[in-house]
């Protein structure tokens, strides 16, 4: 009887603003008022994660109040508030190595900062130590649309950074992240291509023409170009090594890899290739790939095709409309079409090489 009694008079005692059914433990896995949240970001091929839980408003001034100005604060609410960088970054332009950091803020009234600890797994800000700091940056804090849950938004994305931004009450705060995505992608490749991956013709054509496309290094690019020749020697790794070596300088085997690959190469293959440099403001080059298509494949939709666009160059229309016209008539179905609109254009004089 007696421990019925205790036990009551225990549930009167308790006091009336704390109400059983929201209850926490720090111990324990149960609900909680500040859920906890993930969001995650790619840049490139470097991933952002922050974890934090979500603490609401409820109708309290947060800033300058409940959270004062001047002192770390855990950006968030119960365990640390952590943010987790797959590779190498800069942070409002300063140099953070890849791991997972303790991130808190001290807030002020338009002058923020913001710290990325290496103790990740403390309590809050309560333990929080500077000598812990691996990085702590300075940013301007903004006005806002009002959030009633703490909320963390990627913002400007670019293929080479984010801004990730902190927001809460009706104040808003944003840090630039960027990567470098050109070192994290070579770097990358070289593991890929230790993999599965080196023994297919396309990963190493695919990690050639990356490298190409984006003016990185030719030397690599040429050495990808023909780990693929020797998985399976095709037009499509002709061409890269060709572009390859004609950076390089290396002209009379750059003209040999694209003899080559012309050989091999098919008449839409060709023709694909000489449309492509047409789309890089490459006329003169495209032409002369026009022509050796031409001598090719003579009888081919793209041959007359091509034949449309030379003359259209010159400004010979009539020309140019009936070898389109004979291009839509030995075309695929599929391709009737968007040749039929090129004959239209040329009918009405207009140039279908821009």
């Amino acid at each position: 009887m007696r421990r019925y009694f205790l036990a009551a008079f225990a549930l009167v005692a308790l006091p009336a603003a704390v109400p059983l059914a929201s209850a926490q433990s720090a111990l324990l896995d149960l609900p909680r008022a500040s859920q906890r949240a993930r969001v995650i970001q790619r840049i490139g091929l470097t991933d952002i994660s922050i974890r934090y839980h979500r603490p609401l408003a409820k109708g309290r001034k947060v800033f300058g109040d409940l959270e004062p100005y001047g002192k770390p604060w855990r950006a968030g609410a119960n365990e640390n508030t952590t943010i987790e960088f797959s590779d190498a970054v800069t942070v409002e332009g300063r140099p953070l190595a890849k791991g997972t950091y303790g991130l808190h803020m001290i807030p002020g009234e338009t002058d923020w900062t913001v710290i990325f600890s290496k103790n990740s797994g403390s309590w809050g800000s309560f333990s929080y130590d500077q000598a812990e700091d691996a990085l702590r940056v300075t940013v301007k804090s903004h006005p806002d649309e009002f959030h009633d849950a703490l909320t963390y938004d990627f913002d400007d994305l670019k293929p080479n950074s984010t801004v990730v931004t902190m927001r809460w009450d009706k104040v808003a705060v944003p840090f630039k992240v960027e990567t470098n995505v050109n070192d994290t992608v070579q770097q990358s490749l070289r593991n890929q291509l230790r993999g599965r991956a080196q023994y297919e013709w396309q990963a190493w054509e695919e990690a050639a023409e990356f490298l190409l496309d984006n003016k990185l290094s030719p030397e690599d690019a040429l050495k990808y170009a023909n780990n693929s020749i020797q998985n399976e020697d095709r037009f499509e790794n002709q061409i890269t090594k060709y572009r390859a070596l004609t950076l390089l300088n290396r002209n009379d085997e750059a003209t040999a890899a694209r003899k080559h690959a012309f050989e091999m190469g098919s008449a839409n293959q060709i023709h694909g290739l000489g449309r492509q440099l047409q789309q890089q403001g490459k006329q003169d080059q495209a032409f002369e790939v026009f022509r050796f298509n031409i001598k090719k494949n003579p009888d081919h939709w793209t041959a007359h095709s091509e034949l449309a666009r030379i003359a259209c160059s010159t400004g010979d229309f009539d020309t140019a409309v009936k070898e389109m016209k004979l291009s839509v008539a030995a075309a695929p179905e599929q391709i009737k079409a968007p040749l039929d609109a090129l004959v239209k254009r040329l009918e009405a004089k207009q140039d279908i090489n821009k």
